[in-house]
């Protein structure tokens, strides 16, 4: 068990670094564009976000999961793969090149044409990527892949701002996003050992594709959700107010999306190595769910309680819609990083066939808000968009926890105290708001405090022990750096 805690604290530890500083490199190259470009210009983009993304997942189409979960993945494995996402990466670009003009006119843009074909190329890019990826994330080595991120993150920021700085409007972002796969890429090669070999086996396509087709189907229909808001706004409304949408998303994604995906990288890989042994599972499983909603309910429902100061505070008032969607988006979001952790219980047990029926059914019940963005108004679908993630939790929860015997109420009744010591916090930072006027750069900065200070006082007395769980394993991570830094 000490072995496992040493891997997750670790891969925890670089993965939550990967995230931070790329993310956060990301994010601040964001705020200087943002104040340089307009909304319109960041909603043109955004137009076709949901094709690269669908074309990235079926790219991927379930292989990296089940080459992640497979113990024994052979060379042979990784060649086999290998090969099928280069095939698809080039075909996808050539189906995105040919059908350019079809979501020009779909969107009446008519730059689109010449941006759709350009960011395409980030297709080809990913397609040589995933294996190297794919191999670090089952080592856990997440610390060659924050160096990589964070390079990749930098030199592709300067990109994009020289870019914006010499008034190539949109195409900075289409500049920065096009450098930013290509130089990871390129550094994902030169880091990494494996090297493909001129071999291909149906065999072995046969036997992940039999776990990885279900985990593509569920891939493409929680990427079509996740970006149908992309579509509907920006279909159905202007470029502007989809650009508004898009800088609250980035918000939102500094702590919900990263948070997910720092979970999602390190459990499945640590938990797929002890699928075998179900109580130090369910423990393991257990101690991961009541740190992570932790900080995932902290960090969401602070961001919610501070969004409008924010927004505005950061990227100026043009941007303050961006603060209401913000607000909306973050009630959703905190939940995310418990929808990865009990669907990667699914994919560690083999049970694709739930897990793609779980994505079919709460794909269903999110039809239900993408109509009231359509007929009423975006506010109205995104608080629909609320209701659809909780009921989606519920779904996720029950059937996980029929797997290791971690039923429902149960789970429930750990992520209950932090999520009440959250809202807390963020009901009194909101309302701080309110009483008190000043400045709002000032605003924010007492509110942020106050947050932090409750936060950190009520825990500390009340000795609340998840939040004393990731204080100790914050320091063990400190401490284990420095002191590989003074041993080299």
């Amino acid at each position: 068990m000490s072995s496992i805690k040493e891997k997750t604290l670790n891969g925890l530890g670089w993965s939550f670094a990967d995230n931070i500083l790329s993310s956060g490199i990301t994010f601040i190259v964001g705020l200087i564009l943002a104040r340089i470009l307009s909304p319109a210009e960041f909603g043109i983009l955004g137009m076709i976000a949901v094709f690269i993304a669908v074309s990235n997942s079926i790219i991927d189409s379930g292989f990296s999961t089940a080459l992640i979960r497979k113990n024994d993945a052979t060379n042979t494995d990784y060649n086999t793969v290998f090969y099928f996402n280069l095939l698809i990466g080039f075909t996808l670009f050539g189906v995105l090149y040919l059908c350019a003009p079809a979501i020009s006119r779909f969107f009446k843009e008519p730059a689109l044409v010449s941006i759709t074909r350009v960011t395409g190329l980030a297709l080809i890019f990913n397609s040589f990527s995933i294996i190297q990826r794919t191999l670090l994330t089952k080592l856990v080595d997440f610390k060659t892949q924050t160096k990589i991120t964070v390079i990749a993150s930098l030199i592709s920021g300067v990109v994009g701002i020289g870019m914006a700085l010499r008034g190539l409007g949109v195409w900075s972002l289409v500049g920065q996003q096009l450098t930013r796969q290509l130089l990871a890429t390129s550094l994902l090669w030169k880091f990494g050992t494996w090297r493909p070999r001129l071999e291909f086996s149906d065999e072995s396509f046969k036997e992940l594709f039999g776990f990885g087709s279900r985990m593509l189907i569920s891939g493409l229909l929680g990427t079509i959700y996740k970006n149908v808001y992309y579509l509907v706004i920006g279909k159905f409304y202007k470029a502007e107010q989809l650009g508004q949408y898009t800088r609250a998303e980035h918000f939102s994604t500094l702590f919900s999306s990263n948070l997910t995906g720092i979970i999602q990288r390190v459990s499945f890989p640590v938990l797929s190595s002890i699928q075998d042994n179900s109580d130090i599972l369910k423990q393991a499983y257990r101690r991961m769910i009541r740190t992570t909603t932790f900080v995932s309910f902290t960090c969401m429902l602070g961001l919610a309680a501070v969004a409008k100061p924010l927004v505005v505070v950061l990227i100026g008032t043009k941007w303050m819609t961006a603060g209401s969607y913000l607000q909306i988006i973050c009630l959703a979001g905190m939940l995310y990083p418990l929808h990865a952790m009990n669907l990667n219980i699914l994919k560690v047990k083999g049970r694709s066939d739930i897990f793609l029926n779980l994505e079919i059914i709460k794909k269903i019940i999110a039809i239900f808000p993408i109509f009231l963005g359509i007929f009423i108004g975006i506010e109205v679908m995104l608080w629909g968009s609320v209701v659809v993630s909780f009921l989606s939790y519920f779904l996720n929860a029950h059937y996980s926890g029929r797997l290791i015997n971690y039923a429902m109420k149960d789970q429930i009744k750990d992520i209950t105290p932090s999520f009440l010591i959250s809202f807390f916090m963020a009901a009194i930072v909101y309302l701080e708001g309110f009483v008190f006027t000043m400045p709002l750069m000032l605003q924010l900065i007492s509110q942020v405090f106050t947050g932090i200070l409750i936060i950190v006082t009520i825990c500390e007395i009340g000795r609340f022990e998840d939040y004393l769980y990731i204080k100790k394993m914050v320091l063990k991570v400190t401490e284990k750096e420095i002191n590989d830094t003074n041993t080299k």
